[in-house]
C-alpha cells in the first residue's frame, strides 16, 4: 500500500529569492553632482549672500563720505578730532548734520524761531530769481516729508502705454482748481507718477481721472522693489512669508526623505 498524504496537513512551497535579481541600491538612485557643479553652486550662493551686503555697505559709505565732505569744511579744524588724530573719523559730519538739523527744528517750533524763519522767507520772496526756486522746493519738501500727507504713499495701476497693458504708479496730490477746470469738472483728476524700470527715480508725471486708477494694497517699498527688479521680486504677504520660512526650517531639520525601493523602481 503506498503512502498517502496524511489528512489535515497541507503542503507549502517556499520559494527562495532568486539571486539573479539584486536589491536596488538607494544611493544609486540619488542624483550625483559633479565637483564642477558643486563649485558653481557654492559660487552663486556666495554671490547671493555677499552681493546685497557689499552694495549696501558701499552705498552707506558713499552717503557718509558725501555728507562729511559737505559738513566738515564748515567746522573749524580745531573742533574736529581729525586735527588731533592721525586718521580721519568717518561719520562725524553725519552726526553734526543730524544734531544741527534737530536743533534747528526745535528752535523753529517756538515763537522766536518762527519769527526768524518768517523774516528770512520774506527776504527770499523779494528776490526775483531765488523766490520762485525757494517756494517750489519748499512745497516739494513739505509734501514729501509731511507726516500727515498722502502723496506718493499710495500705489496704483493704470493702463499705460497702450490699452490692455498695466503699469505701476504712485499717486500724487489731486489736481488744482485750474487743472481740474481745464480737464473737465465732471471727473476728479489726480496726479500720478509712473517710475521707469530699473531706475525708479526717473519716469513720467501726468493727470488722469481717479476712476481710471486701480489702487493696490501694497506698500511703496514693495512697489519700488517690483519696479527695480523688473517684476522679479513680487510683494508677499507677511503670513505667507512666515509660513514658507517655517516650512524651510522643518525641511532642514527632518533632512532628505528616503523614497522606498519599490516606489523608485516604479518610477
Amino acid at each position: 500500500m503506498g503512502r498517502g498524504r496524511r489528512p489535515g496537513r497541507e503542503s507549502y512551497i517556499v520559494s527562495e529569492p532568486s539571486p539573479l535579481i539584486p536589491e536596488p541600491d538607494p544611493s544609486a538612485t540619488r542624483k550625483r553632482v559633479s565637483f564642477r557643479g558643486r563649485l558653481r553652486n557654492y559660487f552663486f550662493t556666495g554671490v547671493i549672500v555677499a552681493g546685497p551686503l557689499a552694495i549696501t555697505i558701499y552705498i552707506t559709505w558713499w552717503c557718509i563720505s558725501l555728507i562729511d565732505g559737505w559738513v566738515k569744511p564748515l567746522v573749524p579744524s580745531a573742533y574736529l578730532p581729525d586735527h588731533y588724530l592721525p586718521f580721519s573719523v568717518p561719520g562725524l559730519g553725519l552726526v553734526i548734520a543730524f544734531v544741527a538739523l534737530t536743533t534747528l527744528g526745535a528752535l523753529t517750533a517756538n515763537l522766536v524761531g518762527r519769527s526768524i524763519v518768517e523774516f528770512g522767507e520774506v527776504l527770499l520772496a523779494r528776490t526775483p530769481v531765488i523766490s520762485g526756486l525757494y517756494r517750489g522746493l519748499r512745497q516739494v519738501f513739505e509734501t514729501l516729508f509731511s507726516t500727515s500727507g498722502t502723496s506718493f504713499r499710495t500705489v496704483g495701476l493704470v493702463e499705460f502705454p497702450v490699452k490692455g497693458t498695466w503699469s505701476i504708479v504712485f499717486l500724487s496730490a489731486p489736481a488744482g482748481p485750474d487743472v481740474q477746470t481745464a480737464l473737465g469738472a465732471e471727473h476728479e483728476q489726480v496726479g500720478v507718477f509712473l517710475p521707469c524700470a530699473p531706475n525708479p527715480t526717473t519716469g513720467f508725471f501726468f493727470y488722469l481721472p481717479r476712476a481710471d486708477v486701480i489702487e493696490l494694497p501694497i506698500s511703496v517699498d514693495d512697489a519700488a522693489k517690483l519696479v527695480m527688479s523688473a517684476g522679479v521680486i513680487q510683494p508677499e504677504d507677511p503670513q505667507t512669508r512666515l509660513q514658507a520660512m517655517a516650512a524651510g526650517l522643518r525641511a532642514a531639520q527632518v533632512g532628505p526623505i528616503d523614497v522606498p525601493a519599490r516606489d523608485r523602481m516604479d518610477a
